[in-house]
C-alpha cells in the first residue's frame, strides 16, 4: 500500500475522513461505489506536497454512518459533504469525483458553485435515471443481490479484474482494487447502488458554472469513453474544460494512472469561451 506522509484517519461528525495535512489549497476526493478513501492513496502521493487533501469514506463505507433513507439521491451525499466541509471550516476546494463519486461531486458543484474552484469528473457514472421508489435498474439490483449472496470477499474477487487494463499483466492493480472492494458492506453499498439507479449526471452537469474537466481510461469497461464524452459535451461554455482519454487505462484510474489524475487536478483550469 502506498505510504503517504502526514496522513491521518479520523471521524468528522458521522463521516470517516482520510486527511493529508497541508497549508496550501484544499482538494477533496470522492470515491466510487466499490472503493473507499484508501483507493486514493497513490493519487495523494502524486499531488503537490503543500495541498491539504481530504478523501472521505462515503456514508455507509468504512466507519462512516449510512444515510438516513434506504434510497438516497446524489444531493443527499452532497449535503453530507457540505456538512463535513463546514465542520472543518473549509470554504473552497478543488473537487474530484470518480465513477459514482462523480454524481456526488456534480450535485455538490451544481448547488454550491461558490465552494468549488475546479471540478474533475473521472470515469464518470451517468446514472440510470430511475425515479426513486420505482423498480431498480437491473444492474443496480444485481449489485445488491450479488453482495448479499456472495459476501464481500467473493464479490470483490469476482469483479476486481474488470476494472483494470490488462489485469493479467497488472496484478498489483487488481489486488488494490480487490482489497478496497472487499470492504464494502450493507446497507451503505445498497444505498449507493440505489443512488446510482436514480442518478442523472447530465441534469446536474447542465447546472454547473465552474471550470470542469473530464478524464477517462481508454480501456474503461465500467464507464466507457462514450459516456465520458457525453458528460463533457453536456458542460456549458465557458465551463467546459479539458477532455482527457488516458491510453492503456481501465476504470481504476487512481490505482492505474494516479499521475494523469494529479496532472489534471493541479493544472490551471481551462474554459471554452
Amino acid at each position: 500500500m502506498t505510504a503517504v506522509p502526514n496522513l491521518t484517519l479520523r471521524m468528522v461528525g458521522p463521516i470517516e475522513l482520510a486527511e493529508r495535512a497541508g497549508t496550501g489549497p484544499a482538494c477533496v476526493l470522492l470515491h466510487g461505489i466499490g472503493s473507499n478513501a484508501s483507493s486514493f492513496l497513490p493519487l495523494m502521493a502524486e499531488l503537490p506536497a503543500d495541498w491539504r487533501i481530504l478523501a472521505w469514506n462515503a456514508p455507509g463505507y468504512g466507519r462512516s454512518e449510512p444515510l438516513a433513507g434506504d434510497w438516497p439521491l446524489a444531493r443527499d451525499y452532497a449535503e453530507a459533504l457540505a456538512a463535513v466541509l463546514d465542520e472543518l471550516a473549509v470554504r473552497r476546494v478543488t473537487l474530484l469525483g470518480h465513477s459514482l463519486g462523480a454524481l456526488m461531486a456534480a450535485s455538490f458543484t451544481a448547488a454550491r458553485r461558490d465552494r468549488v474552484d475546479h471540478l474533475v469528473l473521472a470515469s464518470p457514472a451517468l446514472g440510470h435515471g430511475i425515479p426513486r421508489g420505482n423498480v431498480l435498474s437491473a444492474s443496480a439490483q444485481a449489485r445488491i443481490d450479488d453482495l448479499g449472496i456472495e459476501g464481500p470477499e467473493e464479490f470483490a474477487a469476482r469483479r476486481a479484474a474488470r476494472l483494470v487494463f490488462e489485469p493479467e499483466r497488472n496484478p498489483a492493480h487488481v489486488e488494490a482494487v480487490r482489497r478496497a472492494m472487499s470492504q464494502v458492506r450493507l446497507p451503505g453499498y445498497a444505498q449507493a447502488a440505489r443512488m446510482l439507479s436514480a442518478g442523472r449526471l447530465l441534469d446536474d452537469i447542465a447546472q454547473i458554472t465552474v471550470p470542469t474537466d473530464v478524464i477517462v481510461g481508454a480501456a474503461d469497461r465500467i464507464t466507457p469513453s462514450d459516456g465520458a464524452r457525453c458528460a463533457h459535451e453536456a458542460l456549458r461554455s465557458p465551463w467546459r474544460g479539458r477532455f482527457v482519454e488516458v491510453p492503456q487505462a481501465g476504470h481504476a484510474m487512481a490505482q492505474e494512472r494516479p499521475d494523469a489524475l494529479a496532472r489534471l487536478l493541479a493544472a490551471v483550469p481551462e474554459t471554452v469561451r
